[in-house]
């Protein structure tokens, strides 16, 4: 995949993400902050806990920080998805699973 075909599938799914967490973020409180290309979540927790989703564009990968591990999912041609490889989540699937692990309470994305 080029960069460019990286950047648009990309695009897409960070804003779909967005939308998505901006919808959730009025249900469960936490803040969605988009800079760029990048999302930031922020909870009202007293460690002020922050995930970061960005997009890397040298190893066409979006990359998550959360939950103090960094994980990295490529695209898949086969889901039409980015994916974690180790897990076989798409983008949807692992941000449920993470923030159900940071709210305490299930959480679909």
């Amino acid at each position: 995949m080029d960069e460019q075909d990286f950047r648009r599938k990309s695009d897409a799914a960070l804003e779909s993400l967005k939308r998505r967490l901006l919808e959730l973020g009025d249900q469960h409180n936490f803040e969605v902050e988009g800079q760029g290309d990048k999302l930031e979540l922020q909870f009202e927790d007293a460690d002020e806990t922050r995930f970061v989703i960005s997009p890397n564009s040298a190893v066409r990968q979006i990359w998550i920080s959360a939950l103090t591990t960094s994980f990295k999912l490529d695209w898949s041609e086969q889901n039409q998805s980015f994916v974690l490889s180790k897990t076989g989540e798409i983008l949807p699937q692992l941000m449920g699973r993470i923030l159900t692990q940071q709210l305490g309470s299930p959480v679909s994305v």
